[in-house]
């Protein structure tokens, strides 16, 4: 079936323009061209489906609980049904086999929609900076996970790996980075001068900016200051818990570059899912739209990428054009990938359609696979 969509504001280039019309023949865009005339449908917002770099679980199910190919596939299904199109699934601090079982599933779903690779989340880590991790597992950087990353990587795969820089051995860091592996600074008591030395090391990123890492002070910048001075980038929760839109919009306002930051969800199992789940044997519960465990510490995060982006852009006053970028060509640049649409305008990814509240249209209306 042959259908015009003539969208308020298609998102093209890093800008939303007004004015086109988006040809779909079946489930495939065969072009975008200027809008003449009303067209089949005619949604507020035709923007590309969102990335999301930090996906614990989603649609009932944690990757740590059960590191499976079905968990993987369930997870991407249920953030794509609410707007996310590909997902980096993450496996938190664990014992060794947990992890090389999630290695072993993102390893047989690559190539899959929805699956970008894996996202280790320690166990490498601050133990004074935790978080919900738990510190009887937390170990430092060792030739085990070396070894795991290298193996992801020979098969093909994107991989991220969260650790403390200030704890890693830096000829073993040094071996990690040769990998591709992009090298994440989180859940850290790094300072600023340990922080840029991880920079110049090869430290690539910065996981969940202002969570897991020392407070900015006077005499006492951190690696939360060196992070937002610098061009290395990062990701941010942005469900007014974690952070408050004032330090948000401080984060983003100091950078010397405005595309060096991008949402995460953080999402645990909740999200498309029940409202409690289990992780390291503690149940965990939705409370005033916050995850936390019985320590009192927050535990990932109950929201999605869409929810992100109106957030960022009705509570922290960002342009709508940034925090859809924040969403879909950030998060790829970060791992390597080129945004869902060229310059020149050919699409390349799954695109989604809003209304005017910025909300996911019914699935019948969404394209889902793009040339």
């Amino acid at each position: 079936m042959s259908m015009i969509v003539t969208p308020d504001l298609t998102y093209l280039d890093g800008a939303l323009e007004p004015g086109l019309a988006i040809h779909v023949e079946g489930d495939r865009i065969t072009a975008v061209t200027p809008a003449t005339g009303p067209g089949h449908l005619r949604p507020h917002v035709f923007m590309p489906g969102a990335q999301d770099l930090q996906v614990n679980g989603g649609g009932g199910v944690m990757l740590n609980s059960a590191p499976t190919p079905d968990t993987l596939r369930t997870m991407a299904a249920a953030h794509r049904a609410l707007g996310t199109t590909a997902i980096l699934p993450t496996v938190i601090t664990d014992r060794p086999a947990v992890i090389d079982a999630a290695a072993d599933a993102a390893i047989e779903v690559n190539g899959e929609p929805g699956q970008l690779g894996l996202h280790i989340e320690g166990p490498h880590l601050a133990p004074s900076r935790k978080g919900t991790h738990d510190v009887n597992l937390i170990r430092p950087l060792d030739r085990t996970t070396l070894a795991t990353v290298e193996r992801l990587r020979t098969a093909g795969l994107t991989v991220m790996v969260t650790l403390a820089p200030e704890r890693a051995d830096p000829a073993l860091l040094a071996e990690l980075v040769a990998t591709g592996a992009i090298v994440s600074a989180g859940h850290t008591a790094a300072d600023a001068d340990e922080a840029r030395a991880a920079f110049e090391a090869g430290v690539s990123n910065v996981t969940h900016l202002y969570n897991a890492m020392e407070p900015m002070a006077s005499r006492a910048p951190g690696l939360l200051a060196a992070t937002i001075l610098s061009e290395v980038p990062f990701g941010i929760i942005a469900d007014g818990i974690h952070v408050h839109w004032d330090m948000l919009r401080i984060a983003l306002a100091a950078r010397p570059r405005q595309d060096r930051a991008y949402l995460v969800s953080d999402a645990m199992a909740t999200v498309g899912g029940p409202d409690h789940f289990d992780l390291y044997g503690q149940t965990i519960h939705v409370r005033d739209g916050a995850l936390v465990n019985a320590e009192g510490s927050l535990a990932g995060a109950h929201i999605d990428m869409l929810t992100s982006i109106r957030n960022v852009h009705h509570h922290a006053g960002i342009p709508l054009s940034q925090a859809i970028a924040m969403a879909t060509d950030i998060p790829r640049a970060v791992l390597g990938l080129p945004p869902q649409v060229a310059a020149s305008g050919e699409i390349l990814s799954d695109y989604i359609m809003l209304d005017e509240g910025l909300a996911l249209l019914p699935p019948d209306q969404i394209n889902r696979t793009m040339p």
